[in-house]
This record gives structure tokens, sequence and C-alpha cells, in this order.
């Protein structure tokens, strides 16, 4: 079983899919009601879905880089504003924390092995 993706809703698709394009992923779909974006590296893409409802959304999405800092210091470069900049959290990964234009929350982290090995891992299955 794989993760195939995440799907937000956004109130503005073409300010939302820029502003997307401007974090570095490259857009693959492009309707005037819905966007899929693949991520640099690795197989994993995300969409957006117009949604023109009063949503809310409490997720949270994840974006994993190495070099956490430097994309950081590029992104405000370019004028993405940042709720946190990087720091290390006790969960033993390093986080920053922005928000899209439509309200969704982002993180940008790095974990390396913490990411699926932290020191508490468990497995259970079934």
């Amino acid at each position: 079983m794989n993760l195939n993706q995440v799907t937000l809703p956004v109130r503005d698709m073409d300010q939302a899919t820029a502003f997307y394009r401007l974090l570095g992923f490259t857009q693959i779909v492009d309707t005037p009601h819905y966007a899929r974006f693949e991520c640099p590296h690795g197989e994993a893409t995300f969409s957006l879905s117009l949604d023109s409802s009063d949503f809310g959304n409490g997720a949270i999405i994840y974006f994993e880089h190495e070099e956490l800092d430097g994309w950081v210091k590029e992104l405000l470069a370019k004028g993405v504003e940042f709720d946190q900049l990087p720091q290390d959290q006790r969960y033993l990964w390093r986080e920053a924390v922005l928000h899209d234009p439509s309200g969704n929350r982002i993180k940008l982290y790095w974990a390396g092995e913490n990411r699926c090995y932290p020191p508490w891992r468990v497995e259970r299955s079934g």
C-alpha cells in the first residue's frame, strides 16, 4: 500500500497554483477547478480542488527537504511569508510553518532517519 496524494481545498485556483509553483513544485494538471503537482524528488503528488464553500481545514501538509534552511532562505528571498522559521522540535524534526493563500497550513521540514525511525518507534499491524 502507498499513499497516492492529498488534495487541498483552495478558494482561488490561479493564486494557489502560482503559490505552489513558487515553492518549487511542477504543475502537471491545470483546469479551472483542479490542479495537480509533482514534488521535485520522488514520485509523490498532491492536488488542489476549487472550493467555494466556507471551508475550514485542520489538516497540515508536510513537505520534506534535506536542505530545509537553504530552501526557506530561497523562499524568503522570493517573498514567501512564514509563521515560523526553521526550528528544532522536541520530536526530532526541524520545521518551518507557513500558510498557503487559502489558509491551508504547511510545514516544511527535515527529519532524516527520525521520520520513520524515531527512538520511540513501534510496529503494530493487524
